[in-house]
């Protein structure tokens, strides 16, 4: 039978390790509560943000067989979070039956949206390059380039990232400035990138603009959504997430969020674990002082 005092030593030893414990344990842990969400996915509930809503519903409210541009501009180190996006809106736009015009203001961006694109058309094996989709590839120029496109596309990319002739392409026909697109998307990893969009061709051609962006550009464009300029946003993966929910759709969005949420929860429970050690240890010191 352990009596009060033995269990107080205990008690107190306990305290002592857990102050003490080697951080490389807390890593281990760590790196568990990351890994495991991402090969065995949780599912957490979470809800669906009004913005990421608007950018569902923009596309989804558009008629059937729209034409639409989407200009990817991110490169690899904001991939974890734009990717999804990227893949997210080819996939609703395809399941809806809309044709996709793709262009790149980043170099980078242009392997990536290839990538993304044969991702998603092994779920639509049947559509056709030129005829349901096309790839007008990088275009060097940033904000002269938005400007162009709105006097003439085709004279703005005569060539299409495959080298073939823009105007012989069916999906191009009757194509000539933003006035023949239906809605415009920005996946957006820095500059150039919605702000210049916005700018430049939104409210110069009053497109109906949406946007995916990194986490910490989002809070400068919400402004965008309340005054019109905008028609949704995605903002980093928590976004990209929401928007994978909406399409019925877990991608690694999801999986990113279930490994971020429980990764937090791990590290607040070892910095709650070790202040209560320290304070009781602390509180221990006091009593035997006296």
């Amino acid at each position: 039978m352990v009596d009060s005092g033995q269990w107080t030593v205990i008690m107190k030893k306990i305290l002592e390790k857990l102050e003490n414990m080697d951080r490389r344990i807390i890593f281990i842990f760590i790196a568990l509560s990351i890994a495991i969400p991402l090969l065995f996915p949780v599912n957490l509930n979470f809800s669906v943000t009004q913005p990421v809503q608007s950018f569902y519903d923009a596309i989804e409210n558009l008629p059937p067989g729209s034409k639409v541009l989407v200009s990817c501009d991110y490169d690899p180190s904001s991939m974890p979070e734009l990717y999804p996006m990227n893949i997210a809106v080819f996939y609703q736009l395809f399941k809806r039956g809309d044709k996709i015009i793709t262009m790149q203001l980043w170099a980078t961006g242009t392997l990536l949206v290839e990538r993304a694109m044969n991702e998603v058309l092994k779920e639509f094996p049947d559509k056709k390059y030129g005829v349901d989709y096309v790839n007008l590839g990088f275009k060097e120029g940033r904000e002269v380039v938005m400007v162009s496109m709105g006097t003439s596309i085709p004279r703005t990319f005569p060539t299409d990232y495959r080298g073939n002739k823009v105007e012989t392409l069916p999906i191009m026909q009757g194509v000539n400035t933003f006035d023949d697109l239906t809605l415009l998307m920005n996946i957006s990893g820095g500059l150039p990138g919605t702000k210049e969009w916005v700018l430049q061709v939104q409210s110069r051609f009053h497109v109906k603009l949406g946007s995916g962006c990194t986490a910490v550009s989002a809070p400068e464009f919400y402004p965008y959504i309340q005054s019109g300029q905008l028609v949704g946003l995605l903002g980093g993966m928590k976004g990209a997430a929401e928007y994978e929910k909406l399409l019925k759709r877990p991608g690694s969005a999801a999986r990113g969020m279930d490994a971020q949420s429980v990764s937090h929860i791990v590290v607040f429970l070892f910095i709650f674990i070790g202040n209560v050690a320290f304070f009781a240890l602390k509180k221990s010191k006091k009593r035997l002082k006296v």
